[in-house]
Order: structure tokens, then C-alpha cells, then sequence
């Protein structure tokens, strides 16, 4: 039959050590550092995201959920140091001074003048950038209001992120004409900022074009309203005076509207008469004033004679028929004529 076999190399019992040896344990299987660091990235990024929703709901009970927490995150934590994996936060939170668990999401600054908007990081990220620090997302706000900016743009000045709406109402220029915040183009002109849309004539409304504007006691005003409402009028047509013109009787005028009242003439010789603020002529003027010499029908300047209601130069106050010289007094009229006495009596008598 069979016997046992011996081994003859084995140590004899007397020669083993007395000293109790601790059975291993299996070791678990791991998984590979970047897919277990992904997973307990994933983990802790929820745990932090919970841990700052309930920090202000937790505020009233008896243990706060916060503390809980916190002991849960330790303990996680530590646990996984066990294991070999250890977790570093991806930051510190700016605003509770925290430290932030998850994937950093960094937000992009497209310019560095403090109107432009910055771009929002991805929803799903429990993390984020901004202004050159690191954020829960609930807790990155506008400065103004408290409203969360991690789904959309925001605006910066003075390292404070501000929603739009409070940035502008805040910041912007305000307009002129309405005193509404300037959001976009912004049209500087008399020393105030206005919307474009709102920069217009302050009588007709219309807005400027390339021609531009005038200014009166600080309003704009178009070309043509302008000189419709504050140039000199010429004092013959009325019109605006823009270009050349000649200033006579307490007046401006075009040049060409300087003219003869009765006959539209100009002055050629460089003088004129002025009667009830208008101009004439020599003629006209002694026409207006009764001074035409009836004789010959010219201007009567100087000496003249005065008979019948009519003035005469005194060599043009002769008899109609013998055509010698009359002396007031020694003559008679008939027909709108005058006669000598002895023509008048051979005539009509």
C-alpha cells in the first residue's frame, strides 16, 4: 500500500519560532491614480457643492449641517489616504475662505477695460475662476444685488464682479437727454455723454448728421434752425444773414437787399436818405417828402419857393405862357399853371 511521505527538509517543530504571525489580508484592487483621482474628484466636488448649500440651512438646527460636513469630508478624506489616494483641494473659496473640491473651471477674460463682460464657466463644474481667484459657484455674486453670476457674463471694476444690470446702473455714462445709463456707443459732445439716438436739435428733433451741430446757451441746435432762431435777420427780406453784409439804419443787410424802398435801385453813388428807418433814394426821399421841384420835377435842395402847395426852384417859378420870372405874390394860377398877372388877365380874362 501507499505510506506517507516525508519531508525530509522541513524544519523540526522545536525549530519554529513561537511567535504568532498575523495572516495578510488580500489587498483590494485599486484603480489605476488618474481614473480613481476622476472619481473622487466627482465625489468630493458634490459633497463640497452640498456642504455650501446647506451651510446658511443648517443655521437653526441643533448640530449644523455644515459641521456634519465637515466631519464627513475628514473622514472621507482620511479613508482615502488609507488607501493610498490622496486629495488635494482644487482651491480656497473667496468668499467663505473654504476649501473648494472639484475640477477648476476657469473663467475668460476677453479684455481688460472693466466694461467688458466676462465669460461664465460650464454649469456642471463645482469650481470656478475669477478675477484671479477660485470660487464655490454659489458663492460667486454681484457685488450689488447677491445674484449668482456662475451661468452668465459679469462685469469687473475695482476686483468686484457686478450682474450687468447693477454694473451699468452703477458705472456706465449716463445720458444727457434722458439720464438713462449708456450700455453701448457713447456720444460725448458740450461736455456731457449722451446716447446717440438722443443726441438731436433741441427745436426740431432731428437727429445730426455729418453736417454737426451749433450750440446756444448750452442746447444744439441743426444749421437751420440755428440761424433760423438766433442769426441777425436782414432788416430788407428777413432772412438770416450768413454771409457778407452791410450794417446801416441800426440793421444788417444782404448786400444785394440794400436798395431804394420805392425803387429797388441800389446806391451806387454810396449815399442814401433814410425816412422811417428805411432807405431811398434822392428822388423818392424828396417824393415821400413833398420836396420835388414842380417845375422841372427833380429834387428840391436849398432854396426854393413855395406856392400853391407846390415847391419850386426859385428858377423854375415862371409864367406858363411868357415863360419870365414870377415873384411870389404878383401871379395867379389856373389849371394847376401859373401866369404873371398881365399873361393871366390877356388870357383868361
Amino acid at each position: 500500500g501507499a505510506s506517507l511521505g516525508v519531508d525530509s527538509t522541513a524544519c523540526p517543530l522545536s525549530a519554529m519560532s513561537s511567535t504568532p504571525v498575523r495572516v495578510p489580508k488580500p489587498l483590494l484592487p485599486s484603480l489605476p491614480r488618474t481614473e480613481a483621482a476622476s472619481q473622487l474628484d466627482e465625489l468630493l466636488a458634490d459633497l463640497g457643492h452640498t456642504q455650501s448649500k446647506l451651510a446658511a440651512a443648517g443655521q437653526g438646527a441643533e448640530v449644523p449641517a455644515e459641521s456634519v460636513l465637515d466631519n464627513m469630508l475628514d473622514s472621507l478624506t482620511r479613508d482615502l489616504q488609507e488607501l493610498g489616494i490622496t486629495a488635494a483641494p482644487a482651491g480656497v473659496c473667496a468668499a467663505c475662505r473654504k476649501p473648494i473640491a472639484g475640477k477648476v473651471s476657469p473663467r475668460r477674460h476677453p479684455g481688460h477695460p472693466p466694461r467688458a463682460a466676462l465669460t461664465a464657466p460650464a454649469s456642471s463644474s463645482q469650481v470656478l475662476t475669477a478675477l484671479g481667484k477660485t470660487w464655490h459657484p454659489e458663492h460667486f455674486t454681484c457685488a450689488q444685488c447677491g445674484r449668482e453670476l456662475d451661468k452668465g457674463p459679469f462685469f469687473e471694476q475695482g476686483g468686484r464682479a457686478f450682474c450687468e444690470e447693477d454694473y451699468h446702473q452703477a458705472f456706465s455714462p449716463r445720458c444727457a437727454y434722458c439720464a438713462g445709463p449708456i450700455r453701448q456707443k457713447v456720444l460725448t459732445a458740450l461736455e456731457q455723454t449722451w446716447h446717440p439716438e438722443h443726441f438731436f436739435c433741441a427745436h426740431c428733433g432731428k437727429v445730426f448728421g455729418d453736417e454737426g451741430f451749433l450750440e446756444r446757451n448750452g442746447k444744439p441746435y441743426c444749421h437751420q434752425d440755428f440761424l433760423a432762431l438766433f442769426a441777425p435777420k436782414c432788416q430788407g427780406c428777413e432772412r438770416p444773414v450768413m454771409g457778407n453784409y452791410l450794417s446801416a439804419l441800426q440793421a444788417v443787410w444782404h448786400t444785394e437787399c440794400f436798395v431804394c424802398t420805392e425803387c429797388l435801385t441800389g446806391f451806387s453813388g454810396g449815399s442814401f436818405f433814410e425816412l422811417e428807418g428805411r432807405p431811398y433814394c434822392e428822388l423818392h426821399f424828396h417824393q415821400r417828402q413833398g420836396t420835388i421841384c414842380h417845375g422841372c420835377g427833380r429834387p428840391v435842395s436849398g432854396r426854393c419857393i413855395t406856392a400853391a402847395g407846390r415847391k419850386y426852384h426859385p428858377e423854375h417859378f415862371i409864367c406858363s405862357y411868357c415863360m419870365g420870372q414870377l415873384h411870389k405874390g404878383t401871379y395867379s394860377e389856373c389849371r394847376d399853371k401859373m401866369y404873371c398877372q398881365p399873361c393871366y388877365d390877356k388870357l383868361f380874362l
